[in-house]
């Protein structure tokens, strides 16, 4: 699955990075930011409700596909103007991340 096809066919909203066609390999979910510092994999799409630049400076290091923010919380334009700088790809989603995970999962994301 293409990040794309997230916006393109599930109605998320991109907020930031221009690579739309990256490959979706895996998806994790996590919050605390060492966690995910020592399990995320290349090309992941990462759910996260948090919101900071931290996030950026993770996503960037494990060169994920995407960062996706759940249930609509919203991103400040900051943090959305410094992820367009590090070419970051951050969609939103109403989607709570369990909806989000089958999404994924249907498309063979494991």
């Amino acid at each position: 699955m293409l990040v794309s096809e997230l916006v393109e066919k599930h109605g998320f909203k991109q907020l930031s990075g221009t690579d739309l066609n990256r490959k979706i390999s895996n998806v994790y979910s996590c919050d605390l930011l060492s966690w995910v510092m020592a399990k995320g994999k290349h090309d992941t799409a990462w759910i996260t409700v948090q919101t900071h630049n931290n996030i950026l400076a993770v996503a960037s290091l494990l060169e994920f596909a995407c960062i996706i923010i759940p249930e609509g919380i919203k991103v400040d334009q900051e943090i959305i103007d410094k992820a367009n700088e590090q070419e970051v790809v951050m969609l939103s989603s109403d989607k709570e991340s369990f909806e989000i995970f089958k999404i994924l999962y249907e498309a063979g994301i494991k």
